[in-house]
């Protein structure tokens, strides 16, 4: 079938297989333009392994030192007329790439917060790779089923305390507004929110690998985090879903008493903005994002998924002296180019200005939206959208 970007509101609800195949391609070719990560990973596991920080993760574990690994995700399967996920396309172009130098890599496609799922996984590590030496946590999702007592949450995204107005945009016509949300109602949004967002579930995977045995001597754990600037932190930080980011890092010290018998340790790496499924339908944010951009590109410190977990695997996790460098919480700043002050001064500079009329001009809404859609395959150099494409892609290591 002819594939064409399909969206609604922040979502694009189709999703290309040659551009997905390209995309990993080139993000491959860059990990490999860097070098070997010395002292990398051998074995991975990457939970929330198929978009964004996730996909590039397994990427720079795999191409970077040579990994093999193992992916966990919940997308939709494509079949003969009916198009998968962009996490679905993918991992199977991953998992292609993978296969054809000879690394392992495989699948389990599922709702990872489950019992069921982590047995699997553990199932997989115990009859192919014995342990994991690194276990990478990079879910997001708005719903989450307690695996313990079936109780269902969902996440908001709201403020605390009183309403949050400011600039907002709509990357696809342009038109910058304000918006108003109102703040939570009651302290049930803060308790669902840290229950679907916050450190629960890595706990719940790193006892579980550890009680079944398949976490390696000197085992990392490593989960994505963000603090953002001052503006976003009344609907970020400060918001619902800070409280779950705090909730992430005060896992750490948990982890870490855990893992201390098998000399494991566990991080939180505070990320830089960018442009994701989940970034992007956060209001303010695409706005922020769009002129960050502009100028983080303008100074040459512009950094997309693939190159931000390069560098942490490269520059943090795996130094040739192994240290790891942490800030005064403890936490691995890769968000270190977007925080510089310089940079942070001419966006706050340009948020001032910013109205529907200059957008174009002072903020670099065009690579937003292209990197929006480079999400799902779509606006990637060197595909013919024109021609027809197979919908029908697979992953190797799952059956159909």
């Amino acid at each position: 079938m002819i594939i064409q970007p399909r969206t609604r509101g922040f979502i694009c609800l189709t999703a290309h297989p040659d551009g997905a195949l390209q995309t990993v391609k080139n993000q491959i070719e860059y990990v490999k333009s860097k070098g070997e990560i010395k002292n990398g990973p051998k074995k991975v596991l990457v939970i929330g392994a198929s978009t964004g920080f996730g996909i590039a993760s397994r990427i720079s574990a795999a191409f970077g030192s040579g990994a093999a690994t193992i992916g966990v995700f919940f997308e939709k399967p494509a079949s003969e007329g009916k198009m998968g996920t962009a996490g679905w396309y993918n991992t199977a172009a991953f998992e292609k790439e993978a296969n054809d130098i000879g690394l392992y890599a495989k699948s389990i496609n599922g709702d990872a917060f489950s019992d069921e799922i982590k047995k699997q996984t553990i199932d997989l590590i115990k009859q192919d790779l014995g342990q994991v030496d690194l276990v990478v946590y990079s879910l997001a999702s708005p719903r989450r089923t307690h695996p313990k007592t079936g109780v269902a949450y969902s996440s908001v995204l709201k403020p605390i305390g009183q309403p949050f107005t400011n600039k907002t945009v709509d990357f696809h016509t342009g038109a910058v507004t304000d918006i108003s949300i109102q703040p939570i109602e009651n302290q049930e949004d803060i308790d669902n929110t840290v229950a679907v967002m916050g450190g629960e579930d890595w706990k719940f995977w790193m006892e579980d690998l550890k009680e079944a045995g398949v976490l390696a001597d000197g085992v990392k754990t490593v989960a994505y985090s963000y603090i953002g600037p001052e503006l976003t932190f009344p609907i970020y930080r400060n918001g619902t879903i800070g409280q779950a980011k705090n909730d992430l890092e005060a896992t750490v010290p948990i982890l870490n008493d855990l893992l201390k018998d098998i000399n494991g340790v566990s991080y939180v790496s505070v990320n830089k903005a960018l442009v994701t499924q989940s970034s992007s339908a956060i209001p303010v944010v695409p706005l922020y994002i769009s002129l960050l951009y502009k100028v983080m590109k303008a100074k040459g410190t512009h950094e997309g998924t693939i190159e931000q977990m390069q560098r942490l695997f490269a520059e943090r996790l795996y130094t040739e002296n192994g240290e790891v460098l942490l800030d005064d919480n403890g936490r691995i700043r890769i968000d270190d180019l977007e925080m510089d002050p310089e940079v942070q001064a001419e966006v706050a500079q340009y948020w001032e200005q910013v109205t529907t009329e200059n957008l174009e001009e002072i903020s670099d809404i065009e690579g937003y939206r292209k990197d929006f859609f480079n999400l799902f395959g779509f606006q990637i150099d060197g595909i013919d959208y024109e021609k027809e494409a197979n919908e029908n892609v697979q992953i190797p290591s799952i059956e159909a």
